[in-house]
């Protein structure tokens, strides 16, 4: 099954975080990071439902090589994908449940 992939706009801030922080410690380590987080959720349109659902409707997606998780909902009766957020493994899971409920 085909989906389309949506993103929350809080995504893009959660990556633009995390590129900041791995470029502050290394250079190019940041790009790295990005590019790894843009491959693994081009997947998603193909395999989403590949990944077992983590909490209440909350998918969860490895990104290779860093510790991080993509978090995202999907909707097999519209056929969607929404990316919610990119989470570092180590960050308290009481973030999420503040950030899901607006």
């Amino acid at each position: 099954m085909k989906f389309t992939v949506e993103y929350n706009p809080d995504f893009f801030n959660d990556i633009v975080e995390a590129v900041d922080w791995y470029n502050d410690k290394q250079t190019g380590l940041g790009d790295r990071l990005y590019k790894s987080i843009k491959q693994q959720t081009a997947k998603l349109s193909t395999s989403a439902l590949h990944c077992a659902i983590k909490y209440d409707d909350i998918r969860c997606l490895a990104v290779d090589k860093f510790p991080y998780l993509v978090h995202f909902r999907v909707n097999e009766q519209t056929k969607t994908v929404k990316v919610e957020a990119l989470f570092h493994t180590s960050r308290d899971p009481e973030i999420w449940n503040e950030r899901t409920e607006y």
